[in-house]
């Protein structure tokens, strides 16, 4: 697919900027999305789920945790602007 293509639906990569605003106030704001790995997400992911949840990085590296959060739900992140 075309970098155009994935803008156009909102797609998010591995590696796009994201916007989060889900349930932790504390953490809204700009990340690095990744495929979440953790064991939970890869059962779900085996038993077939269609369920994308993402870890996301602090891509200005102020924390020290380099997971900030992870297991995300799509409906938690909004693709940035900064990726077009």
């Amino acid at each position: 697919m075309s970098h155009t293509l994935f803008a156009a639906l909102n797609l998010i990569e591995p590696g796009d900027i994201v916007l989060y605003h889900g349930s932790i106030p504390a953490h809204h704001g700009l990340y690095i999305a990744h495929p979440c790995t953790c064991f939970d997400c890869a059962r779900a992911d085996h038993l077939g789920t269609t369920d994308v949840r993402y870890r996301l990085t602090d891509p200005f590296d102020e924390n020290t945790d380099p997971t900030t959060l992870r297991c995300v739900r799509r409906r938690s992140i909004t693709r940035s602007a900064a990726n077009a």
